[in-house]
């Protein structure tokens, strides 16, 4: 992956609602651009809010709703802490799946590297949805989509 584009969507801690216009104008947008979707539209990467990378009930779900019609496509998760899972599901022929590693290649620059502007984008595209806002005996947030966990994703120690 060389960059990560938002769209719009609302999320809470365990939930994620994309804006369909939003993916159909990204889409058209690449494909105007000469773009085809295994170049563009097969990764999905997403945050969890605990340390626990592992995919959840409702993230294999919207895998296979989302992605399982395509030939192949990525789930990456970061969670807070800088862990990270990774998976390739290839549904084409007999279809197979395999875990990958994941590694961070934070000397390479992208288009989105400039932290303000990329926490200006997060901003404007991702609503947050706290329905299930609470908050532990140490004041973290238990449940609740925060900022903190994708600022997590600039302050992940190097591997």
């Amino acid at each position: 992956m060389r960059d990560v584009v938002l769209v719009n969507q609302v999320c809470s801690s365990v939930t994620v609602a994309f804006d369909d216009a939003a993916v159909a104008d990204y889409f058209d947008q690449q494909a105007d651009a000469g773009l085809s979707p295994q170049q563009f539209g097969r990764v999905w990467f997403h945050t969890h809010p605990g340390s626990s990378p592992a995919p959840s009930g409702t993230d294999e779900e919207t895998f296979a709703r989302v992605f399982g019609p395509a030939g192949w496509a990525v789930m990456a998760i970061l969670a807070r802490g800088g862990r990270w899972y990774a998976r390739l599901g290839v549904h084409a022929g007999p279809g197979a799946t395999q875990q990958l590693p994941v590694r961070v290649a934070w000397d390479e620059p992208f288009t989105g590297s400039d932290h303000a502007t990329w926490l200006k984008e997060y901003e404007t595209c991702v609503e947050q949805e706290d329905e299930w806002d609470e908050v532990d005996a140490f004041g973290e947030r238990l449940f609740g989509l925060d900022l903190g966990v994708a600022r997590s994703l600039w302050s992940c120690p190097t591997d």
